[in-house]
C-alpha cells in the first residue's frame, strides 16, 4: 500500500518518493523530467540488456512471486531491434516488484525501487547517482531522527500517564485521616485499630460494603498495605506497652500508616516481590 509521497532535491530537480509495501520507490520520471527527450530515456534503459539482466537478479532474490520462465523469455529478446519493454508489461508477465507505474492526480509516472532507481541514476550519470543517494540518504537521516524524537515523546508521555496512574494508586491506597468520630470511637479488637488505621474501615464495615467478596479485608490487601500492616503491628505493641490510649494510638498509628504508603506506592523493591 502506498503512502504520502516525500519530496527530495538532487541537482535542483525535484523527485518524488513514495513507500510500497515499506519500500521505498522514487520516481524515474521525476528523475529525467528536466532532461532533454527526458521519458524517451527511461524506455532506452529498459531496452538495455543489462538493465534486463540486473532487474532478474533483483527479483530473484527479493519477490518469491517472480515468474522466471517468462522473464527468460524477455531476456532472450532482449537485445534484438524489435525488443521493447514497458513497465506495464514487465509487471504482468513476471509478477515482478521493482517497478511500477502509478497514475492518479499525485503520484503518477514510472516508479523504480530505491535498488533500481539508483541504477537507472548510474546510466543517467555517475554524478547524479551519487547526489541521488546522497541525499536519499539525508532524507532516511531526517527520518530516523524524527522517529527518535517520536520515541522520546511516546517516552515523555509514557512517563506522564505513569505518573497520572501512580496518582490514581495513590489516592485509592494512601489512607486518608481519619474523622474525629473515629478518632473517639473505641474498638474492641487492636485487630480493628490497625484496620483503621490503615484501611479506614473496620473488618464489619469492609464486610458489608464487599458482602459478594468470599474472606476478609486483608486477603483483598496489596502488598504495601500488608508491608504497612506488619509494621504497625509492631509499632501498637511498642505504643501499648507505653500505656498510650487508644485514641492517641490511633492517631499516631494513621499517621504512620500515611507516610510509609505515600514511601511503598511505585516502589521498584516491592514491585519486584510480586513479579
Amino acid at each position: 500500500m502506498a503512502s504520502k509521497k516525500q519530496i527530495i532535491n538532487v541537482k535542483d530537480t525535484e523527485i518524488s518518493i513514495i513507500k510500497v509495501n515499506d519500500s521505498d520507490y522514487i520516481s524515474l520520471t521525476d528523475m529525467v523530467k528536466n532532461l532533454e527527450d527526458g521519458l524517451s530515456l527511461i524506455e532506452k534503459w529498459l531496452r538495455n540488456k543489462n538493465t534486463i539482466e540486473y532487474l532478474g537478479v533483483w527479483e530473484k532474490i527479493n519477490n518469491p512471486n517472480f515468474n522466471s520462465p517468462e522473464f527468460e523469455g524477455i531476456k532472450n529478446e532482449a537485445g534484438t531491434n524489435r525488443f521493447m519493454l514497458s513497465v506495464k508489461k514487465w509487471t504482468t508477465k513476471t509478477n515482478g516488484i521493482s517497478l511500477i507505474a502509478k497514475t492518479g492526480r499525485y503520484n503518477s509516472g514510472t516508479y523504480a525501487h530505491r535498488d533500481m532507481a539508483f541504477e537507472f541514476g548510474a546510466w543517467l550519470s555517475p554524478e547524479f547517482k551519487f547526489y541521488l543517494i546522497k541525499e536519499f540518504q539525508r532524507l532516511k537521516e531526517e527520518e530516523n531522527n524524527n522517529k527518535k524524537l517520536e520515541w522520546n515523546l511516546q517516552r515523555t508521555l509514557a512517563k506522564v500517564n505513569y505518573k497520572i496512574h501512580t496518582d490514581s494508586i495513590k489516592e485509592n491506597l494512601i489512607p486518608k485521616l481519619i474523622s474525629k468520630s473515629q478518632t473517639n470511637f473505641v474498638y474492641a479488637s487492636e485487630g480493628d485499630l490497625l484496620n483503621v488505621a490503615l484501611f479506614g474501615k473496620t473488618a464489619k464495615e469492609w464486610r458489608e460494603e464487599n458482602s459478594d467478596l468470599k474472606g476478609n479485608i486483608r486477603d483483598y490487601a496489596t502488598i504495601e498495605q500488608l508491608i504497612v500492616l506488619s509494621n504497625l503491628e509492631s509499632v501498637n505493641s511498642m505504643l501499648v506497652a507505653q500505656n498510650l490510649e487508644q485514641k492517641e494510638r490511633l492517631e499516631k498509628l494513621n499517621s504512620l500508616a500515611i507516610a510509609q504508603m505515600k514511601s511503598l506506592v511505585g516502589n521498584k523493591s516491592i514491585k519486584k516481590l510480586t513479579n
